[in-house]
């Protein structure tokens, strides 16, 4: 069974390894392929749908972050049809989501030529920021549900389960089991799922509150956890302990 093989990707004949996905293969034909729920360092499931190509023959848009590349066939990565589905999608996600901290995103809507006010009566996420750890905040109506922060939180990192799918239809939203806070869950801060987020959804709880206007003293104050202000509190008691010692040691000698 040959190692490799020979397909066209927008008339350029190329070899790749065999298994490759047909995103893979539009790369290394210098394909301009966009993605949204994509990353090199997760699982995909080809949920966003932004990826998809035309394959001669087939009956339906492949998406390219999944699909596995065949020899022998012919992919278009921006025919008419293509460009319709991205631009749609596109639109229809705009209709609903805060897009105003999603940079690639909304370099997207601007290359397909998206219309804004397409869908503009259409129902808007509007949830509150939850705010209930001094690590980072969460505002779901900039979440585009692209599944990355569940995947750096599971197998794909960290193994440390605490969040999920919750919700279905239009509600569904990313949060943690039963909706307990994010310090009763299990949780460990690692930081990773604010890594992997394409949006404004997940942020740096220092950052958002010098978005708000407060000041270094204020944010420091407001993110400092128990746990080091109790060291601090160990700290300036051992250390008056110690002054408290030296000064009856001079006091005898």
């Amino acid at each position: 069974m040959s190692d490799t093989i020979t397909l066209s990707i927008d008339g350029q004949e190329i070899t790749v390894s065999a298994g490759s996905t047909l995103l893979q293969a539009a790369q290394s034909a210098s394909a301009d392929v966009p993605t949204i729920c994509y990353h090199d360092h997760c699982t995909s499931y080809g949920l966003c749908r932004i990826c998809v190509v035309e394959v001669k023959g087939q009956r339906v848009l492949s998406p390219a972050c999944v699909a596995e590349a065949q020899s022998g066939m012919e992919v278009e990565t921006r025919s008419a049809r293509v460009e319709r589905s991205r631009k749609t999608i596109l639109e229809m996600l705009d209709s609903a989501v805060d897009l105003s901290e999603a940079p690639e995103v909304l370099e997207q809507l601007s290359d397909y030529g998206a219309d804004r006010e397409r869908f503009a009566g259409g129902w808007k996420r509007s949830p509150d920021v939850i705010d209930d750890n001094p690590m980072f905040v969460r505002d779901y109506s900039q979440c585009v549900m692209c599944w990355r922060c569940v995947q750096v939180c599971a197998e794909d990192a960290q193994y440390a389960f605490a969040i999920n799918f919750s919700g279905r239809g239009f509600e569904t939203s990313i949060n943690t089991f039963y909706e307990q806070s994010l310090p009763a869950s299990s949780c460990v801060f690692c930081g990773q799922c604010v890594g992997v987020c394409p949006t404004g959804a997940l942020k740096p709880k220092r950052e958002w509150l010098l978005e708000l206007g407060r000041t270094p003293d204020e944010i420091l104050r407001m993110t400092r956890t128990e746990r080091r202000k109790k060291k601090r509190r160990q700290e300036r008691a051992y250390q008056t302990g110690n002054s408290s010692m030296g000064e009856k040691g001079n006091v005898s000698g």
